[in-house]
């Protein structure tokens, strides 16, 4: 069986070490930023029609919002892998691609059913901005119900319907003194 450990390591350039083969790690937060800096980088120099930029940064901006609330969506959530090949494959293989090109050629040559690279790159970037404008949007709105459902859990527990708010005072009870506050006035007008 030694054999087969050796062809898979060959195969796939991981060594299995004492019954234990080696997975890259999971990009980090900061991975993820630091990779949409890259993009960001790659389109900044005028390299890309500013309808490519100006998409780019929408994509960009969505992931760098999305990128602190992945925790909410779960480990392995298809959402959160979204995310995370977004900021390091989806996107960078499509500018990539496009720059790869001759500009000229890239802008003005069929490829594709008569759409050209730039036509390609760009449905690509509406595509990838919609998905994760709809993943920001999950995101937000299980926050948004996560709120909701507290909300409700205090007004069934200090609403009318749990006894009329049993946190006020009685009309004839006098408010207690809380310490450093200012005191009323206590004469009945000027002397």
């Amino acid at each position: 069986m030694a054999w087969l450990g050796d062809l898979l390591a060959r195969i796939t350039g991981h060594r299995e070490e004492a019954g234990r083969v080696e997975l890259p790690r999971v990009p980090t937060s900061q991975d993820l930023l630091e990779s949409l800096d890259r993009v960001e980088a790659m389109v900044a120099d005028g390299a890309v029609p500013a309808v490519v930029a100006s998409r780019v940064g929408r994509v960009c901006a969505t992931v760098r919002d999305t990128i602190p609330r992945l925790p909410s969506l779960g480990a392995g959530s298809p959402q959160a892998y979204s995310v995370m090949a977004t900021a390091t494959d989806y996107l960078p293989e499509a500018i990539g691609g496009y720059l790869r090109l001759p500009r000229e050629w890239a802008d003005s040559r069929p490829v594709d059913g008569g759409r050209t690279s730039l036509m390609v790159l760009i449905d690509q970037l509406d595509l990838l901005g919609s998905t994760m404008d709809k993943v920001f949007d999950a995101v937000c709105r299980a926050d948004a119900t996560a709120l909701v459902a507290h909300g409700r859990f205090l007004a069934e527990k200090f609403g009318p319907a749990a006894g009329g708010g049993g946190l006020a005072l009685d009309a004839g009870t006098a408010t207690p003194r809380v310490p450093g506050a200012l005191e009323p006035p206590t004469g009945t007008g000027p002397a």
